[in-house]
């Protein structure tokens, strides 16, 4: 039973670190169901002119015009009544039936103006890109931004340019890669300034966590220049900045002016949405009077809306009972849902992901009913959750449904069927392990990818710079034949200007390489790291040392947190690195206390917190000094850390041990790890080089032995200077 427990506890650890790293792709919010944006052309049905101007309306609430090549967006839903008007021809109507580009034809206009037959296919060769671009976005994000790509190629206008960004931002956001799309609707708003543009920037901005440039993105939106439906997202964008900063008096009324906006014009699914916002501002903020008033208000709308979205509205209140502990009403909510899914499933495919799932909620029912103290109510629920997890291949919930259903039986006294579910719950537990690993390797792929394309793009851009330069002093030069040396001065101090920009491109572009290279290096020091402390665990563990394993477990914990904190980072302060230090030492001799001692000495001289040092730099030297010198030898060794003054604004990091030594160290090596090649130290090499280029040689790093005989040691020499 012991080994069991242990066994347990590294398992469930090791899912914890696994998820640390590894991406989930999580299912939309309920902001982005149901409604979705539509786009359409409008344009005469024998000349194929464009129809600029037209008022295009959605149930009497979201309204836009069309642009001058008779395009428009608006947001909608399946089942919403498109009303398309304009002097020049009948009002059309058309309902909504999905997301697809809309092309409405019309009789033509008393005029004889056309556009020239070269215009018109390059305009429509540019849609059908953009069209095609659109279509894949849930489905390819590279073909999505492939097309994207193309359509960039063509020669288009800045306006074009602007509409292909604004889609290249909607691809990362959908993706989740929120700072690319930062970019992208950046690039936007400079080719021509659109509210959609910067609704979506603010949008972006509190997605990858920047809650206070999203405060100020969405403070910069004219409200009067919107439509009412881009009025209510304003408010709702703002509500949603400021309680991610905690904010809930300002959160709870940003919802409620974009509440009477969605109800004056009657924009339904956001008079839902927003009740259930402000009573989730209201539960943060400890009012739950209020927050139980709003969500029952927004229960009631969603229940007049679809069915799928009053199973989303019903879950989230589900959730509400349960955070204050009003389990009989969230197990009423979770069986009513149920019946809801499986209807809800009989005509569309809900994936494991999504909240949604049949799985999930019979597995909060069952843990419903174990907080109430009812654990024979909860073994059937738990089942079932389990059954249905197996049968959909849903790891996730399968184990913890298992852990709860082992626990609740062994709690009823059915000790063997406890066990045996408990066997099950740690095989999936394996499984899930094997799951997160593939993950992992497929989101490195599909970054790889999409990093291809964005270069593309990217080219495209500064080509299409260069080009237009070009064609401008070309232009110039016909015009002003009689001002040839002007023309010549002129076209040099632009070739010049065009070198500068490229240049500085070219230096933009190797920082956000190195900045790259840089997070790639520190991703894959982590888990190398973990993977190394984590061996320690399963020794313990393999010796039923479980009081070993819980002191250096939590130890290890303390130093995990301490070490993601900073991994982001390209410096720390060293007052930081040296506890890092002193902890992660501290478990290499909790592990071998019979083989070497250590000390750490720093010099009361320097000031620790006005020097910078890349964070993790210094444990791999440690790490090498313990497994492959000190490790091995017959006596105790030493292992000494020194930190001295080397000049003004310079000082020294000695590392040395009285190991066996490096080449006796690369001796005793297997055939299997001579044909290994040392991570930690090569990315170590790397992350200096590339720091040194950044910051101008910033850190040195020499090894050498100490002795020419016997147990030689090693020294390691880090010179560290100030900024």
């Amino acid at each position: 039973m012991k080994a069991h427990r242990l066994h347990i506890l590294f398992s469930f650890f090791f899912l914890f670190v696994i998820s640390a790293f590894g991406q989930s792709n999580k299912s939309q919010t309920s902001d982005d169901v149901g409604i979705f944006t539509v786009r359409g052309s409008i344009y005469e049905k024998d000349t194929r002119k464009p129809i600029a101007r037209a008022d295009v309306q959605i149930n009497g609430g979201n309204y836009t015009r069309t642009d001058f090549d008779g395009k428009f967006t608006i947001k909608a839903k399946v089942g919403d009544e498109l009303v398309v008007s304009h002097g020049s021809f009948e009002t059309v109507r058309y309902t909504i039936v999905n997301n697809e580009r809309i092309y409405i034809e019309v009789l033509p206009e008393n005029e004889t103006q056309s556009r020239s037959k070269k215009f018109k296919s390059e305009r429509e060769a540019f849609n059908k890109l953009i069209d095609s671009a659109d279509s894949y976005i849930k489905s390819d994000a590279a073909k999505s931004i492939q097309f994207i790509g193309d359509a960039l190629d063509e020669d288009i206008s800045s306006k074009q340019s602007a509409e292909a960004y604004e889609l290249l931002g909607d691809v990362h956001m959908f993706w989740k890669q929120y700072d690319l799309a930062i970019s992208a609707y950046k690039i936007s708003i400079q080719n021509i300034e659109t509210n959609s543009a910067k609704l979506k920037l603010a949008r972006a901005y509190l997605k990858n966590d920047n809650n206070e440039k999203s405060i100020e993105a969405y403070n910069d939106i004219r409200e009067r220049k919107l439509t009412n439906y881009q009025k209510v997202e304003l408010h709702e964008g703002i509500g949603d900045a400021n309680l991610a900063v905690r904010n809930f008096t300002g959160s709870i009324k940003a919802y409620e002016e974009g509440l009477k906006v969605a109800k004056k014009h009657l924009i339904t699914p956001k008079v839902t949405d927003l009740n259930s916002k402000i009573a989730q501002a209201y539960n943060l903020q400890g009012d739950i009077t209020n927050a139980r008033g709003y969500f029952s208000n927004s229960l009631n709308l969603a229940a007049q809306e679809n069915k799928q979205r009053a199973v989303e509205e019903q879950i989230k209140v589900a959730e509400f009972n349960s955070e204050i502990e009003d389990y009989q009403n969230e197990i009423q909510l979770r069986k009513q849902a149920i019946t809801s899914i499986n209807d809800i499933e009989r005509d569309s495919f809900i994936p494991n992901e999504s909240s949604l799932t049949v799985q999930k909620q019979n597995y909060k029912i069952g843990n419903a009913y174990i907080l109430s103290n009812e654990l024979e109510n909860a073994i059937p629920y738990l089942e079932k959750s389990v059954e249905e997890a197996d049968k959909r291949g849903d790891l996730e919930v399968k184990k913890d449904a298992t852990r709860k259903l082992s626990e609740a039986l062994l709690g009823v006294g059915q000790k063997e069927q406890s066990y045996a579910v408990l066997a099950e719950h740690i095989s999936v537990v394996d499984k899930l392990y094997t799951q997160k690993i593939q993950e992992i390797s497929q989101a490195a792929r599909f970054s790889r990818i999409i990093a291809e394309q964005q270069n593309r793009i990217t080219s495209i851009e500064s080509d299409r710079a260069l080009s237009r330069s070009k064609y401008e002093l070309t232009q110039e030069r016909n015009k002003r034949q009689q001002l040839i040396i002007y023309s010549l001065l002129g076209g040099l101090v632009l070739f010049l200007i065009t070198g500068y920009f490229m240049f500085k491109y070219i230096r933009q572009q190797r920082l956000a390489n190195n900045l790259l290279a840089l997070k790639s290096l520190r991703s894959q020091m982590n888990p190398h790291f973990i993977f190394n402390a984590l061996n320690s665990v399963n020794s313990f563990i393999a010796t039923n040392d479980e009081r070993t394993a819980n002191k250096y477990l939590s130890d290890f914990s303390y130093l995990m947190r301490a070490v993601l904190e900073n991994s982001e980072e390209d410096f720390i302060p060293l007052n930081k690195e040296i506890e890092l230090l002193q902890l992660y030492t501290k478990l290499e001799h909790f592990r071998f206390q019979d083989k070497f001692d250590y000390d750490i000495e720093v010099d009361d001289n320097i000031d620790v917190e006005s020097f910078k040092i890349p964070p993790m730099l210094l444990q791999p030297y440690i790490e090498n000094a313990v497994w492959h010198g000190l490790r091995y030898k017959t006596e105790k060794g030493k292992l000494s850390v020194s930190i001295r003054p080397k000049g003004k604004d310079e000082i020294e990091i000695i590392i040395s041990d009285d190991g066996i030594g490096r080449e006796r160290s690369k001796d005793l090596k297997t055939s299997n790890q001579k044909k290994q090649k040392s991570k930690g130290m090569g990315n170590i090499k790397k992350r200096v080089t590339i720091l040194n280029e950044m910051y101008r040689d910033k850190v040195d790093v020499t090894v050498e032995d100490l002795e020419n005989t016997g147990d030689v040691g090693t020294k390691v020499i880090v010179t560290l200077r100030k900024d």
